[in-house]
């Protein structure tokens, strides 16, 4: 991404005036910390433990005033500036490292601040590229004046509109977001997700990996207390049902006041807004974020509709840009456009950043008609061989799961019938799910590769797979991808075509 290191002397010896704020080496050095905080830890506390030997303490020290001094080191030593087109960063003293990042080749800045960053007036700035593997540049810590400043310059090199937008003396711009996000909206996304079980399912995982070895014996010793009074009790059948349920419910509601408290934490003050040319994103309780990038970078589109969505009348608006993740498959990027919105909204977002009748004339073709038959084939098989063997465990009782079958079937009879594709001038479309729905589209002009797939099952069934890909698209993000499984071979063949067509003849648009 970056050029190479012969540059012209003129260029070589431009000053760069940009620096660091003054309290970045405090950031950095948190940083740091961060990553050898165990280790250092271990160095003085119990390192000297038996012996009285205090060697292992002084290494623990010498090893922070290290971390402390290389920190104070990247302050004084790190410079940024624009030398014609690029963004040219330098840095270090022994190991001088000098960067020239096309400025054209950005597709997102980000701004980051936790609750410290608050207090300093500081932001963290992460600069992404379309496909780059991790940020171009991160800057740890710029003010927040010179982060805007260095975001406007960014994106008058994009060639994006700066006038006609109005800002207040805080420097918030006054322009009407075209979604907001209120505490009600935040406590529907928070009871329609399921963020509580996975923040419990971590930390029990965590939980057992740090207590200690015989743990179980006294967690064991305490349900078995727990269970003796219970029975002291004396509960019937109909006090021990009444409490189970209880329990559950309990559980269940504990697990969504969790949600929402974590979707007010991750959400609030969410605010989108299309500014100066671009999609401006801003959210976060604890740890603000925003990000933005132009409209046009927007590859691939994903609306979904869960049950409890549907019941209170929401679904959320998901989008892939052409910015590359993070080695751990984050990424500070654009990609939630609508957490949760009426469908009007969600409506009125696509009709905005869509082109013009994009989603017009869309003709909806089904999958391959006895794709069911596949789906169904191995749930019942499996169904049958649970009950086979209850039916050997416990008698005749173990047959009652076979009253599930007619369930499986009729289900999977309407999961094959909801699926379908539609092309059209401007976008491929695919849409599933009958209980919960979801419709993935991308642009035909943005469309990276396109792969037809046979398994042997296919080929026996005269059916395939068409994988379609997207600008910037990562493993990681499986469902970013439009995966048309059970098609008609002559219906994926002749799509294939078509689509392979139009990318060879369609300059790639990022």
């Amino acid at each position: 991404m970056t050029t190479p290191s012969e540059l012209p002397a003129t260029e070589e010896a431009a000053p760069l005036e940009g620096r660091l704020h003054p309290w970045s080496w405090l950031f950095a050095l948190i940083a740091q910390l961060q990553s050898f905080a165990l280790p250092l830890i271990a160095l003085l506390v119990f390192g000297s433990r038996g012996n009285g030997d205090e060697r292992w303490q002084f290494i623990g020290m010498l090893a922070g005033l290290v971390i402390v001094v290389v920190s104070v080191v990247q302050y004084f030593t790190y410079r940024y500036g624009v030398v014609g087109d690029d963004l040219v960063i330098r840095e270090g003293i022994l190991h001088r490292n000098r960067r020239n990042i096309p400025m054209q080749r950005i597709r997102n800045v980000s701004l980051q601040q936790n609750l410290l960053h608050r207090l300093f007036g500081v932001a963290e700035v992460r600069l992404e590229s379309a496909g780059g593997h991790g940020a171009e540049a991160k800057m740890r810590v710029l003010s927040l004046a010179a982060a805007n400043q260095l975001e406007s310059l960014i994106e008058s090199h994009h060639g994006t509109e700066t006038g006609g937008n109005e800002t207040s003396d805080d420097g918030e711009t006054a322009t009407p977001p075209l979604l907001q996000l209120g505490a009600g909206e935040l406590t529907r996304l928070g009871l329609v997700s399921n963020r509580g079980m996975v923040v419990v399912g971590a930390t029990a995982a965590a939980f057992w990996q740090l207590v200690p070895d015989d743990a179980d014996n006294w967690i064991g010793d305490g349900a078995k207390s727990l269970f003796g009074q219970a029975l002291a009790a004396h509960l019937g059948w109909l006090g021990w049902t009444l409490a189970i349920i209880a329990l559950v419910l309990a559980a269940m509601v504990a697990l969504r006041l969790l949600s929402i408290a974590l979707a007010f934490v991750q959400y609030h003050g969410f605010a989108l807004r299309s500014e100066r040319g671009r999609l401006s994103v801003e959210r976060g309780l604890l740890n603000r974020v925003r990000a933005n990038a132009p409209p046009k970078r927007i590859q691939f589109w994903n609306r979904r509709e869960s049950l409890l969505q549907r019941w209170l009348g929401r679904q959320s608006l998901q989008v892939e840009t052409a910015v590359g993740m993070q080695e751990d498959g984050a990424s500070s990027a654009i990609t939630q456009l609508a957490p949760i919105a009426p469908p009007a909204v969600v409506d009125d977002l696509l009709g905005r950043l869509l082109p013009a009748h994009a989603l017009d004339g869309l003709d909806w073709r089904p999958i391959h008609p006895r794709a069911w038959r596949r789906m169904v084939k191995w749930p019942l098989w499996l169904l049958l061989a649970a009950s086979a063997t209850l039916t050997w465990l416990i008698g005749w009782s173990g047959l009652l799961p076979l009253l599930l079958a007619p369930w499986l079937v009729w289900s999977k009879r309407r999961l094959a019938a909801s699926r379908g594709w539609a092309l059209n001038d401007h976008l491929i479309s695919w849409r599933s799910g009958w209980l919960g729905w979801q419709q993935s589209f991308a642009e035909v002009n943005k469309l990276q590769g396109v792969q037809l797939l046979q398994s042997p099952f296919d080929r026996r069934h005269g059916m395939a797979r068409l994988l379609v890909d997207t600008a910037g698209a990562h493993p990681l993000s499986g469902n970013l991808r439009i995966d048309m499984s059970y098609l008609p071979e002559a219906d994926a063949r002749e799509l294939y075509r078509r689509l392979a067509q139009r990318i060879a003849s369609t300059p790639l648009a990022w």
